[in-house]
């Protein structure tokens, strides 16, 4: 498991070709809950609903009382999406669900 130090690259589907470095432990706990949680076929979940989903699926020692979960779920959510493991529907509201990977990427 990753220590609290180490920081892993992750891609922005909105900002192609640029990286942001993030921590890996915190990216990963997020990562296992939001596939975990998602869909598997279109036209899958509202970002609401599954935020709401994969909360009570983190740890406390990680998020406690779901603080930062957001902003972690959306950058989760951007990642996977910029390397194809996320689909998006088109319309609103945005609704997101497991994809095929287009490209090969790495596991955090």
């Amino acid at each position: 498991m990753p220590t609290t130090t180490d920081r892993i690259e992750i891609e922005n589907v909105i900002r192609p070709g640029k990286t942001y470095r993030v921590d890996a432990r915190r990216y990963g706990v997020m990562r296992k809950a939001f596939l975990k949680a998602i869909a598997t076929k279109a036209p899958g979940d509202t970002i609401a609903e599954l935020l709401a989903r994969v909360v009570p699926l983190l740890p406390e020692a990680e998020f406690p009382g779901g603080a930062k979960a957001g902003w972690w779920f959306k950058a989760v959510q951007l990642d996977l999406e910029a390397k194809g493991l996320v689909a998006r529907t088109k319309g609103s509201p945005l609704r997101v669900y497991r994809a095929r990977a287009t490209r090969p990427h790495s596991a955090a």
